[in-house]
């Protein structure tokens, strides 16, 4: 078979991957493309000479143009009014402008890039530019995080490990917080970023299965546990790798998997933890309880929906798991799994754990486990009481549920539609102060309003409605309106309604209270 190799097109623009710095990586398909170019181009720093003209030296033709791109900047400090990316925003028009007279001219161009030139390459801002008005072709190159895997020598991902690739310039508690949230990543754009790179690490619990590489593939390659690394002796190029755990399926994976010791030939339980179902309160952390702050600051493990579980610092010995909207029964059941093994477990809810929160789907998830293995009933469950929704948008209102009230949910996932309303009428019939949970997502849009239409046949137009947003966060508001001027449109999920009894007053300053008596 004849190997598929091609000549650079006149007035074409290449963006060439030359691998990350062994010669012999180089495809075969990039090799003749650039010893085929009119001209040459490649990005490089002001104070040295570039990595991927290395690379390609060999593979240059006699009298080929060669265009250098010199950063204006490298370093991320600079007096230019649009700040870093501004001056790197001019100097990519500027090569555009230079890209442009060659293909004009009809001259084939070739822009080398270390690795892949859509990986963090800088040939992408100027294809960007590019692409619609010549003729581009992007040539894939083995990129550099595929050499420091191989360099490390260990697998990156099994099975359905999630490998995450991060740039080292992110603040550290973000980077701490996605690097917990994965099973495998890999930390690219180090040098001065190091120390922050290691105490994210350190905060996620990683540190011990991170490998430094330096110089993938080329000569000087150095592979070492990040925890040795000097941080004064990091090159920007070099690369942080965090290889998933190696959970094999063999006896011994299994054993683990189940929470049991073997000890010769008999098996010894682990001590069991505790299942915290923990309310978090409706946003702000000064609404956190200290019971609630301090079981998240020492537990093992976080599980719960994604934006709960991003509320809760990331810190060494802490593994984080984030999950969708609906899937609250398979979070217990995960929780109890975890408890089983000898960890103890927080499961987040977002304002009151058991007000619609994951209180009663632990539950649910330990009685539908003990079916299956009866060790779950030993598993103790702690609910951590929370501030709830309701409770903090009444109190940003003034005391909407001042007196007997009730709180329904609107969503109809769990419960049919018909009964939903039964309750919802039944509510408002019996002169309760309303509040409305879960009013209006983008999968259930008409619900709000056919829930309003039936309220109305009970209730006054006059009736005075609530919405409360975003409470405690940014964005807080509140609309104190009735239940004939409602628009349910103007409802989302961040949102919570509150209907008032026929006793709610409204102040003259826009107060809502709703008295302790009936007349």
């Amino acid at each position: 078979m004849t190997a598929n190799v091609s000549t650079a097109q006149p007035g074409h623009l290449y963006g060439v991957g030359v691998g990350p710095g062994d010669p012999g990586l180089i495809t075969l398909r990039a090799a003749s493309l650039i010893a085929s170019a009119d001209v040459v181009a490649y990005h490089r720093a002001a104070h040295r000479e570039s990595t991927a003209r290395s690379i390609a030296a060999d593979h240059l033709r006699d009298g080929v143009i060669e265009e250098p791109l010199v950063y204006p900047v490298t370093t991320g400090t600079t007096d230019h009014p649009g700040g870093y990316y501004g001056a790197l925003a001019d100097f990519y028009d500027e090569c555009a402008e230079r890209f442009r007279a060659h293909l004009a001219a009809g001259r084939s161009i070739v822009c080398l890039a270390e690795g892949d030139p859509l990986f963090y390459g800088s040939f992408m801002y100027v294809h960007d530019l590019l692409r619609d008005e010549f003729p581009t072709e992007v040539v894939p190159g083995i990129t550099a995080m595929a050499a420091a895997t191989a360099a490390v020598g260990s697998g990156l991902s099994r099975h359905e490990d999630t490998v995450t690739v991060l740039p080292g310039t992110l603040p550290v508690p973000e980077l701490a917080r996605r690097l917990a949230d994965t099973d495998a990543a890999v930390i690219m754009k180090l040098g001065r970023t190091f120390e922050g790179v290691r105490e994210a690490l350190h905060q996620a619990g990683l540190l011990d299965r991170a490998v430094y590489v330096e110089h993938a593939s080329r000569a000087g390659q150095r592979v070492v546990p990040v925890s040795e690394v000097d941080p004064q002796t990091v090159p920007y190029m070099s690369i942080v790798i965090v290889p998933g755990e190696d959970l094999r399926a063999d006896a011994a994976g299994r054993a683990a998997a189940h929470g049991i010791r073997e000890s010769g030939s008999a098996t010894t339980e682990l001590n069991v933890g505790t299942v915290h179902v923990v309310g978090l309160g409706p946003g702000p952390d000064k609404w956190l309880s200290p019971e609630a702050s301090d079981v998240v600051s020492r537990v093992q493990h976080v599980i719960g929906y994604a934006p709960y579980v991003a509320r809760v610092p990331q810190r060494p010995g802490l593994t984080r798991h984030a999950t969708g909207n609906t899937v609250e029964v398979d979070r217990g059941r995960h929780a109890l799994e975890l408890a089983l093994k000898g960890d103890d477990v927080a499961v987040v809810s977002g304002g009151d754990a058991g007000v619609f929160g994951m209180a009663a789907a632990v539950f649910e998830a330990s009685e539908a486990a003990q079916v299956d293995d009866a060790r779950f009933a030993d598993v103790p469950i702690r609910v951590i009481p929370g501030i709830t929704a309701a409770h903090a948008a009444s109190a940003l209102a003034g005391a909407l549920l001042g007196a007997d009230h009730a709180l329904i949910s609107l969503s109809d996932r769990l419960k049919p539609w018909d009964v939903l309303l039964e309750r919802l009428t039944s509510a408002v019939r019996s002169d309760l102060a309303v509040a409305l949970y879960n009013p209006r997502s983008r999968s259930r849009p008409h619900q709000l309003g056919e829930a309003l239409d039936a309220v109305r046949q009970v209730a006054p137009p006059e009736r005075v409605v609530v919405v409360a947003r975003n409470v405690g966060r940014a964005g807080e508001d509140l609309h104190v309106t009735t239940l004939g001027e409602l628009d349910p449109e103007s409802v989302d999920m961040s949102c919570l309604v509150v209907i008032g009894a026929s006793s709610t007053k409204v102040t003259s300053t826009g107060r809502v209270w709703t008295p302790r008596w009936v007349d």
